[in-house]
């Protein structure tokens, strides 16, 4: 597992709508072992390999993160935003913050980190109904004019964490939902490959999911799978706070999540249930009532429908400002994976029931 890979999908800031960075990231990594690297209209990059086989494993793993957008600057030099995703504000209260500011040069995209903080007062942080327009940044500028020459409209802005290491393998950054399943589903077609796979690897790294779904409609609809599987994160019932009745008992270092729901497909469970059996792989299990509220869902509806399977990356404090995920969960994914691209063929049934 190459971490180096991980840190930098992490470190990297790829807030929805503004994920290119992260793909040039991607593009810089895939090249050497992909027969081809597709990118679509809206962003997404699809790293092939096989590309001419008969069966398509479209893997999605999606490249974007929660934030901010910069959408006004007031007289005083304070930044104001707008959420993109499913932010919780008060969070970021007193935090540091950063904002990427993008410019032209010369043709080519340049990108500056604009230092900030997250204001904080006794009325904010007695506000029950904190949201994300009354958040306000402050970089430090004297007034308007000064904090134009370093930030614009439509910048992102998130909050300034970089990996940790924690105890037993754990570790904390921002947006480990989802650039983990991102690395995953890299890493995944990069070992299938090496252990000689026939099958077409369609690995997307996908834009949009916590905003639009635009990404995973658009690799769906063109790619035209045989299958997918979504890899996403999860959460984990072993903190406070959580309860493990609500979809599961799902624990950090315990191995991949499968989900059980209307949206997944039985077959495809039933064999990734096989292959961590085989191959000592733990596996827990979450159940989803109705959609999953990941990219699987979107795949499934596009052309003429596709099976999808969801495998999860347990994950504690979602959607804040620092998560919690473990490196044991993320080998895990890549080795369960890699070891279905290989096992999955052109004539599968995936009806279930004859």
């Amino acid at each position: 597992m190459n971490r180096e890979l991980l840190y930098k999908f992490l470190n990297t800031v790829s807030v929805s709508g503004n994920e290119d960075a992260n793909q040039e990231n991607v593009l810089e990594y895939t090249k050497s072992f992909t027969d081809r690297q597709i990118i679509d209209a809206v962003g997404n990059v699809i790293s092939v390999i096989n590309e001419d086989a008969e069966c398509k494993i479209l893997l999605m793993g999606h490249i974007d993160e929660i934030g901010f957008r910069v959408t006004s600057v007031d007289s005083d030099g304070f930044v104001h935003v707008q959420k993109a995703g499913g932010v919780r504000a008060k969070l970021y209260i007193g935090a540091p913050m950063q904002i990427i500011h993008e410019e032209t040069v010369e043709g080519k995209t340049v990108r500056n980190k604009v230092n900030g903080v997250g204001c904080t007062s006794s009325d904010m942080l007695k506000k029950s109904d904190f949201s994300d327009s009354d958040l306000i940044i402050d970089i430090g500028a004297k007034n308007k004019e000064e904090a134009l020459k370093h930030v614009s409209v439509g910048d992102s802005v998130c909050s300034d964490t970089e990996v940790r290491d924690l105890l037993d393998d754990n570790f904390t950054c921002r947006a480990l939902d989802d650039k983990t399943g991102a690395f995953v589903i890299i890493e995944a077609a990069r070992l299938a490959k090496e252990k000689g796979a026939v099958n077409g690897i369609y690995a997307n790294t996908v834009v949009g999911e916590e905003t639009s779904g635009r990404g995973a409609y658009f690799a769906g609809a063109n790619v035209k799978p045989t299958c997918a599987i979504a890899v996403d994160v999860t959460w984990a019932s072993d903190c406070p706070g959580t309860n493990a009745s609500d979809t599961g008992e799902v624990k950090l270092g315990k191995g991949p999540v499968l989900c059980y729901s209307g949206m997944t497909n039985k077959k495809m469970n039933a064999l990734l249930k096989e292959i961590a059996a085989e191959k000592n792989i733990p596996l827990q299990y979450e159940v989803a009532g109705g959609e999953t509220y990941t990219d699987g869902d979107t795949v499934l509806s596009t052309g003429s429908g596709v099976p999808v399977a969801l495998v999860s990356i347990p994950l504690r404090y979602m959607h804040s400002s620092a998560e919690v995920g473990n490196y044991r969960d993320l080998e895990q994914c890549i080795e369960l994976i890699s070891e279905f691209i290989l096992r999955m063929k052109p004539d599968f049934d995936f009806r279930p029931f004859k």
